[in-house]
């Protein structure tokens, strides 16, 4: 959660306060951006703009609670932009998945269920990450995808039945 002060001083232009924010935010900031790019560079660059953009609209931050929400909003928008200019979905099998992405999202019980949350939709795998792998409450979800909060609430619903339908469907497989 991010200091209101600090917040405050970044919004009236203290580029040292701003620098602060980016300090406590960037590990998240990161490791979301790397949820959706799938790798480092890509990752990098989607975290270096919105840093960019963040200090460029700071002061249009209306409420300094909603920092962290803010900054979370302009990465995702910078995330599914950069992969609709490279227009690529980017099939990694299990391995890749355990090895690439175990380091920044806490799944090495359940690597299954982080390949079956990649494999769905994206209008689902973006609200179950940030629900179960990012903590975000409904609330702060539908402030970040600027969607009411009954959307998010349904499309969590769907998302975890088509998760169990999808391995229960692999157990029965195997």
């Amino acid at each position: 959660m991010a200091d209101i002060k600090k917040v405050r001083r970044a919004i009236k232009g203290n580029k040292k306060a701003f620098q602060e924010l980016m300090e406590e935010e960037k590990e998240k900031l990161y490791k979301i951006a790397y949820v959706y790019m799938k790798n480092e560079a890509d990752s990098l660059e989607v975290f270096q703009e919105t840093v960019y953009k963040a200090l460029l609209s700071i002061g249009n931050l209306k409420e300094e609670r909603y920092f962290s929400t803010w900054i979370t909003k302009i990465l995702i928008n910078n995330a599914v932009d950069l992969l609709r200019k490279k227009k690529r979905v980017i099939p990694m099998d299990r391995d890749v998945i355990e090895f690439k992405s175990a380091p920044y999202i806490e799944s090495e019980r359940h690597p299954e269920l982080l390949q079956a949350v990649m494999e769905l939709d994206e209008k689902y795998k973006e609200i179950l990450i940030l629900r179960f792998y990012k903590d975000f409450s409904v609330k702060e979800i539908a402030e970040i995808l600027d969607c009411p909060e009954g959307t998010v609430k349904t499309k969590i619903h769907r998302g975890v039945n088509l998760l169990r339908s999808k391995l229960k469907e692999d157990c029965v497989n195997e």
